[in-house]
């Protein structure tokens, strides 16, 4: 009987040799796996095995002849597969079949692939495989050069990936890696690819020569890249995506989050002493949430923006080098954060920094230099912090701010721009101890809001040193302006400029130009040194100039203009030629005024108006009907229109006890007395509706009757115009409302909002103490009213000690009666040419007596709201009528009165 042969029985340790012809045990690699236990070493002769190999223990396969000599090729599927044990695969070359799937395989186990080369496949790892890559080579693979997905980890070591159709790295699901000493090259997708939680290192790895990005990261991966090299890709150096299924294309713009809480938070990608270069795209493009960090890196030559965040990306960089670039160095878009620190912006072919959209941009220790346009261009609702930042050699502005972005600039310098040093158009702006040098005007204000400059130096500007423009309000604190090609300081026609403790010197022109129609409150400056005058007051100009000292001009020192009506109140003019110069219809008043070591004089005695020579005293202009000299109302026009309010009885004869004490202030002061302790910040207790706005709005215009404030003026706020969304954005919000109502009133509604019941630690305390010290550095500049129900304003009052010693003065402000909401819908009436029949009166003041007064009653509001329904009940009743006459137009009836909501 023919048996079978006895099979082979299994070697548990040494050596297996496999030949496929000739010398060896074994003709087949499998066949020697399939012998071999754990510990095992399989030497296989030079030759090709087209096998496809299942490994599942400790075995070793190293070629007997060395690298290159055997070749591993798939018969079908992949060539080898690992299913479990620590398998060693050295030296070999391993390739995939016809199908051009995975040439190695690893679904477990903690396989060694030494200084193999794999080609025509991808090494593919799913699961929990723990595989090991050591020196090896993966070329021509589809797809991906090397896959991990599942929970597997990979080291890779000394390895090169290149030639691929697809990526050459890529981590999925919650796959991660340790890769150093790595080449990714010439692969047609993106380098390395980092999606869903996968996590991995790369250290000292170089990818390059790529069709997409270097490196494309989704939020929620983590990876770290120490000394890595990422250039020459045709798309995009690094690509954080905005969402998990976001290709490596164009990424979509996301709505943007909170940008300073995000900025907070620890960055998820990071990239420490990297080198991105030589980019077809940006060099860095982050859309996605997750935080980069980069640190320490160079971005470099590429073909787009250096870095750019977008959406709700949020960037990192910390002394990094962003250089050589042919578009815009930084930018921050939409809702994205850009956090930069000790960074160099240098030689771009557009801005340094742009940030437009709504997102935040914070720079501290940078420098920005030699941008072929402006170096940062801030636009938007973007809110921008620049501290101890250096901007050189800018072919435009230095520093352009528009729209309704906001900056906040601290200890920078600003150095030759070819325009503007800082330029602010429709803007809000703060600068603090700022320079600027060599620029074609050094700071240009043109905005709605009111911005502040404070202890800034502005020196050998082609220009004017700081000009503010027509129609703008501005604060000005501080500093110096030297040696400007025009005008020191130039304020333009309808200004309104606050400007005190500050010095201007050598002016080419004038030191400060006051223009048509500007109206400025300048106080302790000084002027010296200037190749025209002074002070230069423009046709039609007012102002307010106090404690000035004016010397060594090339005209006289003080210039009046045609029709100008300025005060000058403590001046002194000194050492120079000619101490002024008026028009002959100039109205300038000169106070406690005077002229020492000068050639000519003309100063007035204390007093007496300036009058140019030869004119006569009753040339002077009178104020128009309703005005003080310098445009201010007469106190007896505000009162009547306060006494014509309707209701509010306790309240006027409150504000008209508190005009008497403040005539009396003023009149003290004149007389050079001490004015009695007097605390104009009030508190308005009372339900909505009860006029406190309009009360609030007619004190500004009285206090600035009586020359208590310069405007009187009135800016409203809430809570949500104080308080800021994250640490350190309060106080520069409630700065900013704060220096809007500089000569007038702030009235902050709602007030008690600021303190939440039950909140201790909420930021309305931050707005709290922010105003109370500016309170008190502006206590003669600005009134506060605190508005609000009677019971939450006492809360207010009780949440810190500091508003009890500001507020001392309650106004109490009672709910109307019937009669005066009939009153007010008559008014109301009359003003839109409308007439109550007796019948209708009666109509109405049983409808308020019936309306049911509960928290959401609006006492005056609900009063023109019920005219107005009447003009609606009133207009579907005419409609009906054939040939309507005057008075089916134009009177109301019983019938249009609403119905009441009965108590």
């Amino acid at each position: 009987m023919t048996g079978l042969p006895h099979p082979r029985p299994p070697v548990k340790r040494g050596v297996l040799r496999v030949a496929d012809r000739g010398w060896g045990s074994y003709r087949t690699l499998t066949a020697a796996l399939r012998a071999a236990e754990d510990g095992v070493a399989v030497h296989v002769r030079p030759g090709v095995y087209r096998e496809s190999l299942v490994l599942d223990r400790d075995v070793t396969l190293v070629p007997e002849k060395g690298p290159g000599t055997v070749r591993v090729v798939a018969h079908h599927g992949p060539a080898v597969t690992v299913n479990g044990g620590a398998p060693v695969l050295r030296e070999l070359t391993i390739e995939a079949g016809t199908d051009r799937g995975p040439a190695v395989l690893l679904t477990a186990g903690a396989a060694e692939l030494d200084h193999c080369r794999v080609s025509g496949g991808r090494i593919e790892a799913v699961r929990d495989a723990r595989p090991v890559l050591r020196g090896c080579t993966v070329e021509n693979a589809d797809g991906s050069g090397v896959h991990l997905t599942g929970t597997a980890t990979a080291v890779i070591e000394d390895c090169a990936i290149r030639s691929s159709t697809g990526h050459g790295l890529t981590l999925a699901d919650e796959a991660g890696a340790d890769v150093r000493h790595t080449t990714v090259d010439r692969v047609t997708g993106c380098g390395l690819v980092l999606a869903g939680r996968s996590r991995a290192t790369f250290t000292d790895c170089a990818v390059g020569h790529v069709g997409e990005a270097a490196l494309l990261v989704q939020p929620s991966a983590r990876p770290l890249l120490r000394g890595c090299r990422l250039h020459d890709s045709a798309g995009r150096g690094v690509l954080v995506a905005e969402a998990p299924d976001t290709a490596a294309g164009e990424s979509r713009s996301g709505a943007g989050a909170t940008p300073g809480a995000a900025g907070h938070e620890e960055p998820h990608i990071r990239l420490e002493e990297c080198e991105i270069f030589r980019t077809g795209r940006e060099g860095v493009r982050a859309s996605g949430p997750a935080g980069l960090l980069l640190r320490e890196c160079t971005v470099r030559e590429t073909g787009g923006a250096g870095v750019i965040a977008t959406g709700t990306g949020r960037v990192t960089l910390d002394r990094t080098r962003v250089v050589d670039l042919s578009g815009t160095g930084l930018a921050a878009m939409d809702g994205a954060y850009l956090d930069v620190r000790g960074t160099t912006v240098a030689r771009t072919g557009a801005n340094g920094v742009h940030a437009g959209g709504h997102g935040t941009v914070r720079m501290f220790d940078c420098e920005i230099t030699t941008t072929a346009y402006t170096a940062l261009h801030l636009a938007g609702t973007t809110k921008t912090v620049l501290n101890r930042c250096t901007v050189r050699d800018s072919a435009q502005h230095a520093v352009r701010i528009e729209e309704a972005a906001e900056l906040l600039a601290e200890d920078c310098a600003v150095e030759r721009p070819r325009m503007n040093g800082f330029d602010v158009k429709d803007a809000d702006a703060v600068l603090r101890r700022c320079t600027v040098a060599e620029a074609a005007v050094g700071i240009r204000l043109d905005t709605g809001h009111r911005p502040l400059l404070e202890d800034c130096e502005v020196t050998r500007s082609a220009d004017s040193g700081i000009e503010v423009a027509a129609g703008t309000r501005a604060v000005v604190t501080g500093g110096r302006v030297a040696d400007s090609g025009a005008a020191g300081v130039f304020l333009d026609e309808g200004s309104v400029a606050w400007i005190e403790d500050m010095s201007i010197s050598g002016a080419a022109g004038s030191g400060l130009v006051v223009w048509s129609g500007a109206r400025p409150r300048v106080r302790a400056v000084t002027v010296e040194g200037t190749g025209k005058n002074g002070v230069y007051v423009g046709d039609g100009a007012h102002g307010l100039l106090e404690d000035c000292s004016v010397s060594a001009t090339g005209f006289p020192a003080l210039y009046v203009g045609a029709g100008a009506t300025p005060v000058f109140r403590r001046c002194l003019v000194h050492d120079t030629g000619e101490d002024i110069s008026l028009d002959d219809t100039a109205d300038a008043r000169f106070e406690q005024c005077r002229s020492t070591a000068v050639g000519v004089t003309s100063m007035p005695v204390d007093g007496e108006p300036a009058v140019a020579p030869g004119r006569p005293r009753a040339e002077r202009t009178a104020p128009g009907p309703g005005q003080e000299p310098g445009g201010a109302e007469r106190l007896p026009v505000v009162l009547a229109e306060l006494d014509r309010l309707v209701g509010l009885e306790k309240v006027k004869q409150e504000v008209a006890s508190m005009t008497k004490l403040m005539q009396m202030v003023r009149l003290r002061q004149e007389a050079g007395l001490q004015p009695p302790p007097l605390s104009r910040h009030l508190l308005f207790a009372g339900n909505p509706g009860t006029g406190k706005t309009t009360v609030a709005r007619l004190y500004g215009r009285l206090l600035a009757a009586l020359g208590l404030l310069a405007d009187g003026h009135l800016v409203e706020a809430d809570r949500s115009a104080l308080v800021g969304e994250y640490v350190g954005h309060t106080a520069p919000k409630t700065t900013a409302v704060f220096r809007r109502a500089l000569g007038g009133v702030l009235f902050i509604d709602e007030a008690y909002a600021l303190v939440p019941a039950g909140q201790g630690n909420d930021f309305g305390q931050e707005a709290i103490a922010t105003l109370m010290k500016l309170m008190e550095d502006h206590r003669d500049d600005v009134v506060v009213i605190a508005a609000g129900y009677p019971e939450d304003m006492a809360r207010l009052i009780a949440s810190n000690p500091g508003l009890a010693s500001r507020f001392t003065r309650t106004l109490t402000f009672e709910d109307y009666t019937s009669e005066d909401l009939v009153r007010i819908v008559e008014s109301q009436a009359a003003r839109h040419d409308y007439r109550l029949a007796p019948s209708t009166t009666a109509a109405l003041l049983e409808h308020f007596a019936s309306v049911a007064r509960t928290e959401q009653f609006g006492n005056g509001r609900a009063a023109r709201q019920t005219f107005q329904r009447m003009t609606e009940r009133h207009a579907v009743r005419v409609a009906d009528l054939a040939a309507p006459g005057d008075e089916d137009l134009t009177v109301l009836l019983p019938a249009d009165v609403p119905e009441a909501v009965v108590r």
